[in-house]
């Protein structure tokens, strides 16, 4: 058997969203094996950032971060294509999300 290191990162932490598409808002989930420093934000369809969900160090275990549909200064977003990108240590996933409204 191979080890996990071999997997894709988003295999390797078992991250998904749901729902997708949403309104008003999603969850995205993961799990992690050892503590490590996690970047989660949302980029609109232009590459331009709306809003850093997190950032900081997690402990081993399952998690769940909501957003909400706004943005960083809190106004609400318009329906569309966005997108997550979450860097957990060297490895960095990418993905996409609707929102309808």
């Amino acid at each position: 058997f191979k080890d996990d290191t071999d997997l894709l990162p988003a295999i390797k932490y078992n991250l998904r969203i749901a729902p997708n598409p949403f309104n008003p808002s999603t969850a995205i989930y993961f799990e992690l094996e050892n503590e490590i420093e996690i970047k989660l934000s949302i980029y609109n369809i232009k590459g331009q950032i709306v809003k850093t969900l997190v950032n900081e160090t997690y402990r081993p275990g399952a998690y769940q971060v909501i957003w909400d549909g706004d943005d960083q200064s809190g106004q609400k977003m318009s329906s569309g294509v966005y997108f997550y990108r979450m860097e957990c240590g060297v490895d960095v996933i990418n993905g996409k999300m609707l929102m309808l409204k």
